[in-house]
């Protein structure tokens, strides 16, 4: 009995066995690895090395240490020199190295981008040659409104704008117009401008603004970007009736900064026991280091450190204006040397008899000193009669969209959650 027993057991393993051996093995298939091209390039097809341009770094210096004999990158610069300039290449900047997948790894093509957009490429593979190429560029139209609780640039980071936008509105579309310190709180703005991307993923920032209406004191202002020149691709803005918006002088010397004392010959000091002391400037306080820009176009008179005034520059604009700018922390201008509207001509600071970082600003109109708030300063030509019509025609559907778009308001939103979360 027991050695029947073993006889079976010895069955049943052997049988168990060669029933395992002939179930058939799983098959595993390999994973397809997609097909990734940058620089038009199959990258699977090449060992990537990527790096940037360092401090002592040269053409020749980076392909010997990538085992590239002398006599050949001696031939490869003689035969790329045509197309781009290897002595040109910029520290910082990235470069990368296609090299062969095989053991010796060789060197096939180098890639150098001077900047976002363009890509140089010297090939060595089999013949030498070298071209220059451009990445796709995409531009996608986009939307933006508000309502004013603070200032626009915070409304606009809420939103995850970039800060660009308001430099592109408050330096180029309405530095003429409208004082982005004096916007007040339930003010609305409504945008429409395009932003950038390379290689449809790359976001390389804001492109241009294409539509605008900002409402001020329950006052609309409009703006427009409009191609005047097409042989020179030349775009300006105007507003809903075709005037330009830019005037002969900016608003304000600095930008986002705030008026910390006003014009006013009948100001009295309580420290000089309320002795008049008029004040013939216009004070706008900000960061010491902070811009000051010259609000029109000419040629500056003086640039000096005198007494009170401390570091300041004057500019006469014509017969008529002249502007000053005191208590700078450095002057960036010379007398005699011409300046255009926007130039900057010296940084905020305390030079002088003054208790805080700021520009005094002051105007001249025929010798005499005056508020520049309360002059009728003439703003540019309106554009030429023979656009007039298509430009109305062209921001016809543009103005439809504007005030189509509803306005985003943050404190509504705040109020309706804050509804929900009692009832619960």
């Amino acid at each position: 009995m027991g050695n029947r027993f073993i006889v079976l057991l010895i069955f049943a393993i052997v049988f168990v066995g060669c029933k395992e051996k002939e179930e058939k093995p799983v098959e595993v298939i390999p994973e397809e690895i997609p097909d990734v091209y940058e620089f038009g390039f199959n990258l699977n097809d090449f060992v990537v090395k990527r790096d940037t341009i360092r401090s002592g770094d040269s053409f020749g210096y980076i392909l010997a240490q990538n085992k590239v004999d002398y006599s050949k990158i001696f031939s490869i610069s003689e035969k790329a020199k045509d197309t781009f300039d290897i002595r040109k290449l910029k520290i910082g900047k990235p470069y990368t190295i296609l090299c062969s997948k095989d053991s010796l790894k060789a060197p096939k093509h180098f890639i150098y981008q001077p900047n976002q957009e363009e890509f140089v490429v010297i090939s060595f593979q089999d013949s030498i040659h070298a071209y220059t190429r451009r990445k796709p560029i995409k531009y996608v139209e986009k939307t933006v409104t508000g309502v004013l609780n603070g200032s626009i640039s915070a409304e606009l980071d809420k939103r995850g704008v970039s800060a660009v936008l308001t430099n592109k509105l408050a330096e180029q579309i309405f530095a003429w117009t409208i004082d982005f310190t004096r916007l007040q709180k339930g003010d609305t703005f409504k945008v429409i401008y395009t932003d950038k991307y390379i290689d449809d993923s790359i976001y390389a920032g804001i492109q241009n603004v294409k539509a605008v209406v900002i409402k001020h004191k329950n006052k609309p202002y409009y703006a427009f970007r409009y191609r005047t020149d097409s042989i020179k691709n030349k775009y300006e803005y105007y507003n809903e009736v075709a005037k330009d918006l830019r005037r002969a002088f900016l608003k304000a010397p600095v930008q986002f900064s705030r008026i910390s004392s006003k014009y006013n010959l009948n100001r009295r000091i309580a420290y000089y026991g309320f002795a008049l002391r008029p004040h013939r400037g216009t004070d706008f306080a900000a960061p010491i280091g902070t811009p000051i820009l010259a609000t029109a176009n000419g040629v500056v008179t003086a640039s000096q450190y005198k007494g009170g005034n401390g570091n300041y520059v004057k500019i006469r604009h014509n017969s008529t204006y002249e502007t000053q700018y005191l208590h700078m922390q450095k002057r960036k201008v010379s007398v005699g040397q011409h300046v255009k509207q926007g130039d900057v001509i010296g940084w905020i600071g305390m030079t002088g008899n003054t208790g805080g970082p700021h520009v005094c600003y002051r105007f001249w109109k025929n010798g005499k000193e005056v508020d520049p708030f309360k002059e009728k300063l003439s703003s540019s030509e309106p554009i030429s009669e023979a656009l007039k019509g298509d430009y109305l025609e062209f921001i016809k559907p543009l103005k439809l969209q504007l005030d189509g778009l509803p306005i985003h308001d943050d404190s509504k939103e705040k109020e309706v959650q804050d509804v929900k979360t009692q009832k619960k």
